[in-house]
């Protein structure tokens, strides 16, 4: 079995690293290549930069901090946050991030991630997935537009039909989990990987910044449907949650941010925990 990944995630904005609550009262947490350093020395597996002022004119802002870390950091880095071009896959790039994560670009253009992984390779194309239980009082936006691709025959399968028997479905959710899709979640992860992406950062929306654990099921059913490599994020409040994203989810990678950014546990004490209960990771 392949060693499980345990990946930190920081939010960086105008440059610095913050820490919030849904992306409010933000504080500043440092900076970006120092925080890269200190995961890169407890044995982080990979990091993410979260572009969380992602606009056209802050771009060449984030380009400086991912240049500035892979000068200094060896560890596998992906960036995500307003990648709109092919353009802005290149710039990120050249500056020396690994992978690129995408999520409102694929959903509004899914053939764009065709595009990105012809032409720089499935490996470094990452589609993050953020996905929200579907109950009977959600409702859901109408079809924008935009959305008139949801009529192409080739994709449209991926639009959200409820099961009669009433079993466990999940729509796309986009602006935070604020706004509902009609698209099944497990069904895009398998399009985009269809469509060429190399690896789903999927989030389970419900979960997220609750510190209650990953929406196992969720995870379990997306890493089941496709066969490249899913990262589990969204939940993650103890050392056991990993190990039930690993597990009983069947993840190959856990993405944590606030459990690592307040110290309440090493990114060393959660790799050790993990090979005690006899799951494989790099130490």
């Amino acid at each position: 079995m392949l060693a499980k990944r345990i990946i930190p995630c920081l939010d960086v904005k105008d440059g610095r690293v913050v820490k919030g609550v849904n992306f409010q009262n933000l504080t500043d947490a440092g900076d970006p290549v120092e925080n890269a350093k200190f995961y890169d020395q407890q044995g982080a597996d990979e990091l993410v930069f979260l572009d969380i002022t992602a606009s056209h004119e802050k771009r060449k802002t984030i380009l400086d901090v991912v240049a500035r870390t892979a000068d200094d950091v060896f560890m596998p880095l992906t960036v995500g946050g307003g990648i709109k071009t092919l353009d802005d896959i290149r710039d990120l790039l050249n500056a020396g991030c690994d992978k690129v994560s995408i999520n409102t670009t694929a959903v509004r253009t899914p053939y764009f991630i065709k595009e990105a992984a012809e032409r720089f390779g499935s490996q470094c194309i990452v589609v993050a997935v953020d996905a929200k239980r579907v109950h009977p009082e959600m409702t859901f936006e109408p079809d924008e537009p935009w959305l008139s691709w949801l009529k192409d025959p080739e994709l449209s399968a991926v639009r959200l039909t409820i099961p009669s028997n009433g079993g466990p479905v999940w729509a796309l959710s986009t602006h935070g989990g604020r706004k509902m899709r009609k698209i099944d979640a497990v069904k895009w992860a398998k399009k985009m990987e269809e469509l060429g992406a190399g690896e789903i950062l999927l989030t389970s929306m419900d979960r997220d910044g609750t510190k209650i654990g990953f929406d196992i099921e969720l995870t379990r059913k997306i890493s089941e449907t496709v066969t490249i490599p899913v990262v589990a994020s969204g939940g993650v409040g103890t050392l056991e949650h990993l190990r039930e994203g690993l597990v009983e989810g069947k993840a190959d990678a856990a993405l944590a941010a606030s459990i690592f950014h307040y110290r309440e546990y090493s990114v060393q004490e959660a790799k050790e925990y993990l090979r005690s209960k006899g799951v494989p990771v790099r130490l």
